[in-house]
């Protein structure tokens, strides 16, 4: 409300809320659940949005000024999703504080273990961390992992690819498993 009043609201809501759209909506691609062992559960869920918001903000993080605030931006709207999610399943507002802890830390641990993986161009470490922290009742790194690898490492390359200035307008391309397959 300050930020209102005195001229400094955020400008990027509508840029905000169509990226997390798009990351939404590649997170939920069937494949992830039918296929490829991860749970189509809340905890599930929650892994396969925070491996796309990472991605996303992957693609942000060496950039400067607008960027940089946009990326801040779609970390609060993820973390302020989460949090609507966890209210909507009951949690009360006592053990918010405590669950959106929890939550972060589990996100900022996973960005670390991808991000080292992805910038050794380790694949085995990548689908380790991803089985581990994706899949905990089948942490073994088998044909499942090893795709689900390849898909977090093509699209981390295809997202750098997509030009800024299209990313700064809400425009990007989070290409879907199913088109993917049928190029192949």
């Amino acid at each position: 409300m300050f930020k209102r009043l005195f001229g400094r609201e955020r400008g990027n809501r509508a840029v905000v809320s169509t990226l997390y759209e798009e990351i939404v909506a590649a997170a939920r691609q069937p494949v992830f659940y039918r296929d490829w062992g991860v749970p189509d559960t809340p905890l599930g869920r929650f892994e396969m949005l925070g491996v796309h918001a990472f991605l996303v903000l992957d693609r942000l993080k060496d950039e400067s000024g607008p960027a940089r605030e946009l990326a801040q931006e779609l970390t609060d709207h993820f973390f302020g999703d989460v949090e609507s999610s966890l209210r909507e399943i009951g949690i009360g507002d006592m053990g918010i504080p405590k669950r959106m802890k929890k939550l972060a830390r589990m996100f900022y641990g996973r960005v670390t273990s991808y991000s080292d993986a992805l910038a050794r161009g380790d694949r085995l470490a990548l689908a380790q961390a991803l089985a581990r922290n994706v899949r905990p009742d089948n942490a073994s790194v088998d044909a499942a992992a090893e795709a689900l690898a390849d898909y977090v490492r093509d699209l981390r390359a295809g997202l750098r690819g997509q030009p800024l200035e299209n990313l700064m307008q809400g425009r990007i391309v989070l290409r879907p498993l199913e088109s993917r397959e049928a190029a192949a």
